[in-house]
């Protein structure tokens, strides 16, 4: 009992020890672009999902974090046949793709992203970081270095997507994610870098309302009523859901990209 707690409390040691210094440059670069009314992207393809809708919406978050989930690399309740698994693995190392999905949007001078990967070898994160630096966007990489380093890259370049972050947080979890070892089986079981990347979601969250109070430029805050009462409740979401509705349209354009897979536009 309690080997994978134990193991996942040395990993949250060991993050706060080594990754506040990157964490407190991700909070910088999320409360300069919301600050300024701009949207800080949010990637994960598979797994990585997971934070970046622990971000927002989200009791306790708040506006200015964009979620950007494609359900054909995400949608893993059906594991096979139609909408399995071998499809999602397969889309998300598919070249190109990236830059169909960044074609979407019409980036403001003052938006960011950041990319969640725990390998960070597969095409589609690491082509959403090369374009959205091309675009001028500072990127911030959440990943593990040693899993990373592990294996050969898939992407046709040979880099990782930590080799295109202005800020790399590193996970630390191992190679293959498992944590724990046990008596008569090869295999290592229970995954730690879920609860590693809530973590680091929260702490810049966190981080990041602290220089938005600083400057009087905090959003409303998704908060329950079992805190705020019924009525300052919907008070708080519609706030949050206008605010986001609103950073959310100056950069939707559907004239971009049509017809044009694969092409960059300059940011806006």
């Amino acid at each position: 009992m309690g080997r994978w707690l134990a193991e996942a409390r040395v990993l949250l040691d060991r993050l706060e020890e080594t990754q506040m210094e990157a964490i407190d440059a991700a909070a910088q670069i999320c409360a300069d672009a919301i600050g300024a009314g701009g949207l800080v992207h949010l990637f994960g393809a598979g797994h990585s999902r997971i934070p970046t809708e622990e971000m927002f919406p989200r009791y306790g978050s708040y506006p200015g974090f964009h979620p950007m989930v494609e359900l054909s690399m995400t949608f893993h309740t059906q594991i096979v046949g139609s909408n399995g698994q071998r499809q999602a693995m397969f889309i998300e190392r598919a070249a190109g793709l990236a830059e169909v999905i960044l074609s979407n949007y019409h980036f403001g001078t003052h938006d960011a992203l950041i990319v969640f990967s725990v390998s960070g070898r597969s095409a589609v994160p690491i082509e959403m970081a090369i374009g959205a630096r091309r675009r001028g966007l500072p990127v911030v990489a959440v990943t593990s270095r040693d899993e990373s380093l592990a294996a050969v890259s898939l992407h046709q370049t040979g880099t990782r997507l930590l080799d295109h972050a202005d800020v790399v947080i590193d996970l630390g979890t191992p190679p293959g994610d498992a944590l724990v070892g046990l008596d008569g089986l090869d295999e290592k079981v229970g995954p730690g870098s879920t609860f590693l990347y809530v973590a680091v979601a929260n702490e810049i969250k966190v981080q990041t309302a602290a220089r938005l109070v600083e400057r009087n430029a905090m959003p409303a805050v998704i908060t329950s009523a079992s805190q705020v009462g019924e009525e300052r409740s919907r008070d708080l979401f519609d706030a949050a859901y206008a605010d986001h509705a609103t950073r959310l349209a100056a950069v939707i354009d559907p004239r971009r990209g049509a017809g044009r897979p694969g092409t960059p536009d300059e940011k806006g």
